[in-house]
């Protein structure tokens, strides 16, 4: 089959420029977006882009090579405007609006997918920031395709494109359907047949087969995958090989022996960002979602799920073939962070 583009989604509060850079390395991706980067009401100083996003730093680029476009959510069109033009300045590989996300904490204050009940003001959105951006840099936007039907959503898409964006990435799924199984992707193929613009597929591909299935019933080639490439990192790299006619392995025995130096990697670069007493909670958030996949991971989260300190989750990775650097313990005299470990996180690393 003809290969479109694979996009690497954005996902708040699982994958950062850390993970970003091992699954970039893991895996052939066209783009990545960052996770989004809140504006209300206020110019954000240039730290506060290269906070969320440090491949601004890097040419805007994960260390494999792969841009990183820059995702914005708000819902006031001045101020947008104003940000993307400060984003502007770090020369960003993209600029992204986030009009998708369906978090009650950024809905009620009127962003993410909240506005898709608004179509005019999503278009007001939209050509501001246009203004504000020089040609030179895509401007993209990710929508889903309504609140909770899908009365607006060819409206909402016109909006969008009427507004300037050059290409729109459809989650195919409703804000209250959140990430519940199935996504509709022949609304993607619908979106498509009402704006003349790139569209592109996104909403559970987990799978090489969900990719070819996606693809059909979409009718686009270009796919983002969010979670899916999270718990396979090699689903981008399988996903390709299929489409040259290569047979790909069904035993991921192999795979798991590739993805340990992309673990230790993960796992020292989460050390050297994070407090240590948060630190054993990301790796936990990333091996659960690897347990899908590889049965290795079940087998390791649960050596480490009890494990709360940096030096006990490092004697279990050496201890199952994960070559992290034991003076990575360096780690547990660090000031620990005064901050609570985000709701989300504390409750998947119970898991």
């Amino acid at each position: 089959m003809d290969m479109g583009k694979l996009l690497l989604a954005p996902m708040e509060g699982l994958v950062d420029d850390i993970l970003r850079d091992v699954l970039t390395r893991a895996g052939t991706y066209d783009l990545a977006v960052s996770e989004f980067i809140r504006v209300s009401g206020s110019l954000l100083p240039i730290r506060a882009f290269r906070r969320i996003c440090p491949e601004l730093s890097h040419a805007s680029r994960t260390r494999a090579g792969t841009p990183v476009v820059v995702q914005l959510l708000g819902s006031d069109p001045a101020c947008l405007a104003e940000n993307a033009a400060q984003l502007v300045e770090l020369s960003p590989a993209g600029i992204d609006l986030n009009f998708g996300c369906p978090a009650p904490t950024v809905n009620r204050h009127g962003g993410g997918a909240s506005l898709l009940a608004n179509p005019d003001q999503m278009f007001r959105i939209a050509a501001a920031v246009r203004r504000a951006i020089p040609p030179a840099i895509p401007f993209s936007a990710k929508m889903r395709l309504g609140i909770s039907d899908t009365a607006r959503t060819l409206d909402c898409a016109r909006a969008l494109a009427a507004g300037g964006i050059v290409s729109l990435v459809v989650h195919a799924r409703t804000k209250t359907e959140a990430y519940r199984p199935p996504a509709h992707w022949e609304w993607v193929a619908r979106i498509s047949e009402v704006v003349q613009l790139p569209v592109v597929a996104n909403g559970e591909v987990w799978t090489t087969d969900d990719h070819c299935r996606c693809c059909a019933v979409s009718t686009r080639q270009d796919v983002m995958i969010g979670r899916g490439a999270v718990a396979d990192p090699f689903l981008a790299e399988r996903i390709r090989a299929l489409s040259v006619g290569m047979v790909i392995a069904t035993d991921r025995s192999h795979d798991w022996c590739r993805l340990l130096p992309l673990l230790a990697s993960f796992w020292q670069q989460v050390c050297a960002k994070v407090s240590a007493r948060h630190a054993p909670g990301r790796l936990k958030l990333w091996l659960g979602a690897l347990r899908r996949n590889f049965v290795q991971a079940e087998t390791l989260f649960i050596a480490v799920r009890s494990r709360r300190s940096v030096a006990e989750v490092t004697r279990e990775l050496l201890r199952h073939g994960v070559p992290v650097l034991p003076a990575i313990d360096y780690c547990e005299s660090r000031v620990s962070d005064s901050r609570p470990l985000p709701l989300h996180l504390r409750e998947r690393e119970r898991g």
